[in-house]
């Protein structure tokens, strides 16, 4: 009888978690089913399935020094999309239409491992066009004084080797790919460097500091001047709805998406809209803008208080 009425009761007690979760399941069957109908039922109320309002960005940390053979690094989350940003410094001969200058290579990768859409053995498409919008806006936002990574002019200077790896793929890749370049950019040290017999620039350790005896081009090690550092914003739009910082899933779902980079002067440095439904108007570009003026301030917050924690470790 008590084994019987035991019985009874854990039937009961299955049977309404069974009703839960058959609603749940229910919900997730008609969100893959039905994903335009299903978020116009949010959007209506505006709130987005993960209840975040239309205009607010995901959780953003960022994260300097993770990688100690890098010259600078850094780990950025947005969110649930990851990236990681390191630079390495290697002396170079400098090209003669810029002497005094240094020079910046970067790369975007994404390995299998950050997404499901990613297949081993066939790189993604949109890796190398990260890699040239990271190139583009890095170089003409003036982030970087190409000047000071010259050494010695028409002889040596520096060539930053930047590689981002998207370690996890969540939407809005070009926002945490940027914003780990320039957080990496702001953790770069310049490494001392000497001079040899035969006139070669070679970098010093620091226990070579101590033991040579060769003159030190650089007295110290020192950190780069930032300049108007860029900030991005990702939108998608969907009918009169504008949505910030979308995830995968919303990416995949609306109808098109827009990236502004602004400065912080308040310039605008990029936009850039790939392929999809064409924008409405100028006021649509106009409101983009405008959001991305309000998250900008936010992201220099999280910046300069990364920088305050590492200045204090």
């Amino acid at each position: 009888m008590t084994q019987s009425g035991q019985m009874e009761t854990t039937t009961i007690g299955g049977g309404e978690g069974a009703t839960g979760m058959a609603a749940q399941m229910e919900v997730e069957a008609f969100r893959r089913l039905f994903p335009l109908p299903f978020y116009d039922r949010h959007l209506s109320k505006s709130v987005r399935p993960d209840a975040r309002t239309l205009d607010s960005a995901r959780e953003t940390t960022i994260s300097l020094g993770p990688v100690a053979s890098a010259d600078g690094s850094a780990l950025v989350k947005i969110g649930e999309t990851t990236m990681l940003a390191a630079i390495k410094l290697e002396v170079m001969t400098p090209s003669t239409e810029s002497p005094d200058e240094g020079s910046i290579a970067v790369e975007f990768y994404m390995p299998p491992i950050c997404s499901p859409m990613v297949r081993p053995g066939r790189p993604a498409e949109v890796a190398p066009v990260i890699s040239q919008q990271l190139s583009d806006v890095i170089m003409s936002s003036r982030m970087v004084n190409l000047k000071e990574l010259c050494l010695i002019s028409g002889k040596a200077s520096w060539i930053a080797y930047l590689d981002v790896y998207c370690l996890n793929a969540d939407g809005s890749l070009f926002d945490a790919a940027l914003l780990s370049a320039v957080a990496a950019f702001t953790h770069l040290q310049i490494p001392l460097v000497s001079v040899n017999e035969e006139g070669r620039v070679f970098t010093v350790s620091g226990e070579q500091q101590e033991k040579t005896k060769l003159e030190l081009v650089n007295k110290e090690k020192r950190k780069l001047s930032i300049g108007n550092t860029p900030f991005p914003v990702t939108c998608v739009i969907h009918k009169e709805h504008i949505l910030v910082d979308p995830t995968a899933e919303e990416e995949a779902v609306m109808e098109t998406s827009i990236t502004i980079v602004l400065d912080t002067l308040g310039n605008l440095v990029s936009i850039y809209k790939p392929g999809g439904v064409g924008l409405a108007s100028t006021a649509t570009i106009k409101e983009c803008i405008s959001r991305t003026k309000r998250r900008m301030q936010d992201l220099k917050i999280i910046l300069e208080e990364a920088v305050s924690v590492m200045e204090v470790d």
